[in-house]
């Protein structure tokens, strides 16, 4: 239908969404009238350089993007790769008679719409259309029930966004300068980089305790069957009245916190058992108790990203995605949500389901309603559910894979919730008896069954502790009561140690930051991705590790930047940002005290806090930064590990030492970047300085006369010679030196002078082909290898290198080129079978290193994750990761040049004019270059999110 015809029916209204997927969703769901393009994000921000700033501003402008001497007016440009899609969106609403803004329904969403309000200029009618799931009634309404733009909303975002940008802009170059270049700093993400360190530095302080108790197998002397055992398993509990020392009761260095319990070592824990033999036991009480279980609330952001960190093996940021394609497609209601609660049509929803599929008796008689428990809860969601207004059974949706696997997760919780509590009884029993050394020994069993599974029928809840017993699970006890014979078949001996705090796991850290009320649930999977980009973090398994460079960036901002990275702190922030999101507080003062550090309290609803949360006068951030001659780099990534060696921060990496440098003695070796801090002991900074460092000098070159030396590089060990002072390094006539990889066979400390040679004669000729194609024999990074053109065959052993004839090469190439499963080698590790793709998951090792596979997707292992040591569970998650972000974009091709016809020769002044302007085009593009040059240092400090 054309323009004018629909105008005549109506009217053209475009519509105006966030990304390209929905916008085709939607565009199902309205009537030829409507026209859905996307905004594909952000249209505008803040600059990422100075080279984006308009001419028009000067000075610390076009640094930071804001004019903080003027109430922080923030300079907002179109980003370059979105100014195609804006001259398409004009062009659009020029031929609109309407315009909806149907970004998403939170902050960012509505600044969105501010910003194409902004930007585009419309001069129709334009409304706010907002909806939290893409479903055909849904939409329709939302076109019918339009609303204003919500300032507050955009003036909350963009009060957050230049808090962000003067944090990063201001901290970022301070990491640079006294750590390493290329570093971020961020409002959210220092202080979760914090929480990882801190547990890091409990895990080194700890000291771990030993303690031992007993644990008894006793029998009723009854035949058991299922619903009746016969015996019963129960653990030591109190000798003499005084209660047996449990791991909880030592404290992180190893010491009891208390001396009003037993504390027994093997030794004591031995006697008491060979006392114990022959005693006659009986059951001392039996206390049963009514047990309860009520269904968990609905699924908001943060319960979605740590259930499906459990179950499911996802990180945050694959849950995010996974979920975006699934609200997008209409399967799922908004993914970005604080809240519990559920529409009274996803109640009914949810409730006929229950009644379909689990019957009338799992239903209870009112519907369940679940209040909202996070502080400053954003925007009115609901929690994230499946759509419509009947929900599709997860056989009914046609989806695969991953988006399968969430969405069962999403409706099971979903249903659950509207089902009636789970019940049954709990029972504690005690079992006493006197030794043959006088003493009394009491043991406790504890049992639970279920007599009604309620909403466990549809859905448990899984634990971040692997140990932990889940909801549903059931230890019978046999019915036994006070005073009742019972025989010891075994008393067994166990012995234990206390272990360190967990490491945070993705699930576990979003756990902690919304507990203290830090950041955004909308925010976490991408301040988690942000610490795991930069370096700051990486993986062993699910477990999160801080990097050896995470210790000195925290350190340097303890101790320089206390506030900035105080817990409290960055709460009452947050806090205050929602405070003038709600109309309570006032931006613009806040933030002066934020930045300038200005005066006391002035009654502005909570601005006068933004200096240091308690109203006294502190210097704000501006004047912080300003005094870094305080700030020793040295000092602050230096940390003791004992005997006199010190950890120590370089700008390549980490390294112990002992002994200054250019001193006598002086030690030093490289750390490995994936060693867990905690891992490095007094003992293996022994083992590494230990170990051969330096120049190994080999001998000379009898034919040259240079000195052949064998060093430690970057990507290993390797040989070279040391060419004379005068010889020229650099123009047409410089000479390089003749360098060479070590075999894998080899070692720098044994080496020799002969081997080195040797290697340094590579590649060696072995001869040409009939077609007088060369064939040269080579050490490559994967190994020894035969080249023939652009034809590599791959040689057994390095020895073959300097052995092969011209005719044993003719034969390998006369053999066909093996590939695919011909070539592969076996894997290195069996890890299972993958619960997506249920297809076995093995290690292989690849080209560019070790990678886990289940023969569909490939994902190259990350740092901390080794062969030996990855799980199952890491396995699946790496490949969750990978089938989340979708296949590699490959590169567009370029269309063949043509040939050009032959012309004449150009005029003399033709040919000038020619050459002055690519010598003008030359320069310009040296300047732009230049330009990018300086401008891509502070994109790094732009990225840092929050």
């Amino acid at each position: 239908m054309s323009p004018t015809s629909e105008t005549a029916q109506g009217g053209r209204r475009l519509v105006i969404v966030e990304s390209p997927a929905k916008a085709k969703t939607i565009k199902g769901y309205l009537g030829p009238g409507y026209v859905v393009e996307a905004s594909v994000g952000h249209i505008r921000d803040l600059p990422s350089g100075a080279a984006e700033v308009p001419e028009k501003y000067t000075g610390e402008v076009r640094r930071l993007g804001v004019d903080v001497e003027h109430d922080f007016q923030p300079i907002y440009v179109v980003n370059a790769d979105k100014k195609a899609q804006v001259r398409k969106l004009k062009e659009q609403l020029a031929e609109s008679d309407e315009l909806f803004l149907a970004t998403d329904e939170d902050r960012e969403g509505e600044a969105i719409a501010w910003h194409l309000l902004e930007v585009l200029k419309p001069k129709v009618p334009v409304h706010r259309m907002v909806f939290h799931e893409i479903t055909k009634d849904a939409i329709q309404a939302a076109v019918r029930n339009p609303r204003e733009l919500n300032k507050r909303m955009v003036d909350a975002q963009e009060t957050r966004r230049i808090l962000d940008r003067l944090y990063g802009y201001e901290v970022s170059p301070v990491l640079w300068k006294k750590v390493m270049r290329g570093l971020s700093a961020g409002r959210v993400q220092s202080v979760a980089t914090r929480l990882v360190v801190e547990r890091e530095r409990e895990r080194i302080a700890f000291r771990s305790a030993e303690y031992w108790d007993l644990t008894g197998t006793f029998s009723t002397g009854r035949a058991g069957d299922p619903s009746d055992p016969s015996s019963l398993v129960a653990r030591l509990n109190s000798v003499d009245g005084a209660r047996v020392a449990q791991g909880r009761d030592f404290g992180a260095d190893g010491q009891l916190k208390s001396a009003n319990v037993l504390h027994l070592d093997e030794e004591k824990a031995r006697a008491l058992a060979a006392s114990l033999a022959d005693t006659s036991f009986s059951v001392r009480s039996v206390e049963s108790k009514p047990y309860r279980r009520s269904p968990y609330a609905p699924f908001r952001t943060t319960t979605l990203q740590q259930e499906a960190s459990r179950k499911l093996g996802f990180g945050a940021k694959a849950t995010m995605q996974v979920a975006q394609k699934l609200y997008e497609n209409g399967f799922i209601t908004y993914m970005r949500t604080d809240s519990t609660v559920l529409s009274d049509t996803a109640v009914t929803a949810a409730r006929a389901q229950v009644t379909q599929l689990y019957g009338a008796d799992y239903l209870p008689e009112k519907p369940r309603v679940y209040a909202g428990k996070v502080k400053n809860a954003q925007e009115a969601h609901e929690a994230i559910r499946p759509s419509g207004d009947r929900f599709r059974t997860p056989a009914e949706t046609g989806l695969t894979g991953d988006q399968f696997r969430l969405y069962e997760l999403i409706w099971k919780r979903t249903v659950a919730s509207q089902m009636k509590d789970a019940t049954g009884n709990s029972v504690t029993v005690k079992i006493g008896g006197r030794a043959a050394d006088g003493r009394d020994a009491e043991f406790s069993a504890s049992g639970k069954t279920i007599t009604f599974h309620g909403f466990m029928k549809a859905y448990v809840e899984g634990a971040d502790d692997p140990n932990a017993e889940l909801d549903d699970r059931e230890r019978r006890l046999p019915q036994v009561a006070e005073g009742d014979a019972l025989s010891a078949e075994e008393i067994t001996v166990d012995g234990h140690a206390t272990k360190p705090p967990a490491r945070y796991t993705e699930a576990s850290l979003v756990k902690e930051l919304e507990e203290r009320e830090i950041g955004r649930p909308s925010t976490y999977a991408s301040i988690i991705g942000t610490i795991l980009d930069r370096g700051y973090v990486f993986k062993k398994g699910t477990a999160l590790v801080p990097s050896f460079l995470s210790f000195a960036v925290v350190n340097l901002l303890e101790k320089h930047f206390g506030r900035l990275v105080d817990y409290s702190f960055t709460a009452k922030m947050e806090d205050d940002l929602d405070r003038i999101a709600r109309g309570e507080a006032q931006a613009v003062p806040w933030l002066k005290r934020f930045y300038f550090g200005e005066g006391g309290g002035t009654g502005e609803g909570g601005a006068a806090d933004a200096g240091n949360g308690d109203g006294d006068h502190l210097g704000g951030l501006k004047e912080l930064v300003t005094d870094l001659g305080a700030i020793d780099a040295r000092e602050i990534s230096s940390f003791p590990v004992g005997e006199g060696i010190m950890l120590r921060v370089g700008r390549y990496g980490p390294y112990v030492e002992r002994g200054e440098k250019d001193a006598e003695g002086h030690q030093r070796a490289d750390v490995p970047e994936d060693l867990a801090p905690d891992e490095l002991t007094v003992a293996y900074a022994e083992e590494l300085l230990a170990k051969p460092s330096g120049d190994f000098e080999l001998g000379t070159d009898p034919v040259s006369g240079n000195q052949i030396v064998a060093k430690d590089g970057r990507y290993g060990p390797y040989v070279t010679e040391i060419l004379p002072e005068d010889t020229p390094k650099t123009g047409k006539n410089a000479v390089k030196p003749r360098t060479a990889s070590l075999f894998k066979s080899m070692a720098l400390d044994t080496v020799t002078l002969e081997d080195a040679l040797k290697l340094m004669s590579l590649p060696r000729v072995v001869g040409a082909d009939a077609e007088g194609v060369e064939i040269t024999a080579q050490n490559g990074r994967y190994g020894p290898y035969l080249k023939k053109g652009t034809d590599s065959r791959s040689l057994t052993e390095e020895e073959q290198l300097f052995t092969i004839t011209l005719e044993e090469a003719l034969a390998i190439y006369a053999q066909p080129k093996q590939r695919g499963r011909a070539a592969a080698k076996p894997p290195l590790k069996e890890l299972g079978t993958d619960p997506v793709s249920e297809k076995p998951v093995v290690v292989k090792d690849g080209r560019f290193g070790p990678y886990v596979t289940d023969g569909e997707t490939n994902a190259t292992l990350r740092t901390g994750d080794s062969v030996e040591d990855i799980t199952p569970e890491r396995g699946y998650e790496l490949l969750a990761e990978k089938r989340a972000k979708g296949p590699a974009k490959k590169a567009a091709k370029k269309a063949p040049a043509k040939k050009a016809a032959a012309k004449k020769a150009a005029p003399a002044k033709k040919t000038a004019a020619k050459k002055t302007a690519a010598k003008k085009t030359t320069t310009a593009t040296a300047k732009t270059a230049a330009a990018k040059k300086t401008t891509a240092a502070k994109k790094t400090a732009a990225k840092s999110e929050q």
